[in-house]
Formats: structure tokens, sequence, C-alpha cells
């Protein structure tokens, strides 16, 4: 007898307020041809970054620029802000969470100067990837803000 696992599903909300942009659109090639894994984008209308969901923080970058959560269901987000922001190497970030905090959806985790790294040229455009996982049979992507951007479906 072959048994099938249930699929399940992970709501992922916003990481940002701001304008939502399909990942196939934003202007870096890792981003749009989805070599990290799938997912959406946001051009932010401010410098706040909150969790989009529920779960553990396992990345925080050295440049403060991307940091990877990993949810209760062990799919894992990388959020990712602006386009060769590492090059700052962590001017005009500030974290606000440390690695293996426990993070809640909504809770403020980056805060940065949208201004100043505007002013010196970088993109803010903010990226928000479900990283590539075995375990995930599908990806649905909303347009509004105040409902789920991305629903996983998972084994």
């Amino acid at each position: 007898m072959f048994f099938r696992k249930k699929i399940k599903e992970l709501e992922i909300y916003k990481c940002a307020q701001g304008d939502i942009v399909p990942i196939e659109n934003v202007p870096d090639p890792v981003f749009a041809e989805k070599l990290l894994g799938d997912g959406i984008a946001i051009n932010p209308s401010n410098g706040e970054i909150i969790s989009p969901i529920d779960g553990q923080v396992v990345m925080i970058q050295d440049s403060l620029h991307a940091i990877g959560i990993k949810s209760d269901e062990d799919i894992e987000i990388l959020i990712h802000v602006g386009l060769d922001t590492v090059e700052l190497k962590g001017e005009g970030f500030v974290k606000k969470v440390n690695i293996n905090d426990r993070v809640e959806k909504g809770q403020p985790i980056v805060y940065f100067d949208k201004k100043m790294i505007e002013e010196k040229g970088y993109d803010t455009i903010t990226m928000m990837i479900v990283v590539n996982n075995e375990r995930i049979c599908g990806l649905e992507k909303g347009n509004q803000l105040d409902k789920p951007l991305i629903k996983v479906q998972y084994k």
C-alpha cells in the first residue's frame, strides 16, 4: 500500500509596505530567473522590514541586507533588501533581531535608511524568496498587501 502525505499550506505575508513587483521583473537575473527560489518583490515605501511569518531567524548577513527566517513548518524565507546593497557593508541598516530569535508575523526585523541608500545609487527593491526546498509542491502569489502574498503548498 502507498500512503500519500497530506499537502499543507503556509501563508506568507508582506515584509514591507509598498508596491508589489513580480519577481520576474526584478532587474537582477539571480532573482528574476529564480535561481534562489520563487517569490515576490516589493518596492518599499519606507525603510521598515517586518517578518512575513511566525518563525525563527536562521541567517543574517554581516551587511544586514539579507535575513533568513524559517517557519515552524521548516520552510525558509529569504528577505533581501535592495540590489547590490551588500556593497554598503551594513551602512544604513539597523537589525532588530538576532540569529535564533523567535519572530512573529509583522514584527520589525530590520530598518534601513531608504533615502541614503537610494542617494548612493542603490535600488531598494526588496525580494521575499521561498528558498528552494524539495518539500514544496506549489506556490501561489497574491497581489494585495493586506492578504497573503505567497501561499506555499508543501508536503
